[in-house]
């Protein structure tokens, strides 16, 4: 059975950074509120989650500092890039990531944003903790050398 590839469905914007920085314990998908000129812009691929992150504030679920571009066909109805975007998630999720936050000192990092197979835009959040130098040291080490086996392993079969 062959599976097509949704036209729908594709991904906007990746926090590649997150996994280097970050060492993530879980993910959630999340909805998220934009106005008409944001869809726009993302449907054009606009968008970077680089320097974002989510927080919990006064019982509700926020994405801070994710940059949408403006859309410029948008004119005077435009949008603010970098504003506060509502996310949302079921109370029992949101429960979940204010006792992650609050109580046991975690994160929660956008890992990517993507529209999903109905073509509504969706946030993918992971409830990460933060890593020690030492720690970035070995995942790049780590990398480092199953790049350098996967060469000798190819060098191998060549030879």
């Amino acid at each position: 059975m062959v599976v097509k590839s949704d036209p729908n469905s594709k991904l906007i914007a990746e926090n590649r950074r997150a996994r280097f920085d970050f060492a993530i314990e879980s993910d959630v998908e999340a909805g998220i509120m934009l106005l008409g000129s944001e869809v726009k812009s993302l449907r054009k691929g606009g968008s970077n989650l680089g320097e974002s992150y989510a927080s919990v504030e006064q019982g509700e679920l926020w994405l801070i500092n994710g940059y949408i571009a403006p859309y410029n066909e948008a004119k005077i109805w435009g949008h603010e890039e970098r504003r506060k975007r509502k996310l949302l998630v079921s109370k029992k999720e949101l429960s979940r990531m204010w006792n992650a936050t609050a109580r046991e000192g975690m994160t929660l990092v956008p890992l990517k944003m993507y529209f999903n197979e109905r073509g509504i835009v969706k946030i993918k959040i992971g409830v990460a903790k933060g890593k020690k130098l030492a720690d970035k040291r070995e995942t790049s080490a780590k990398r480092d050398w199953d790049r350098q086996k996967a060469r000798l392993l190819k060098q191998g079969h060549q030879g």
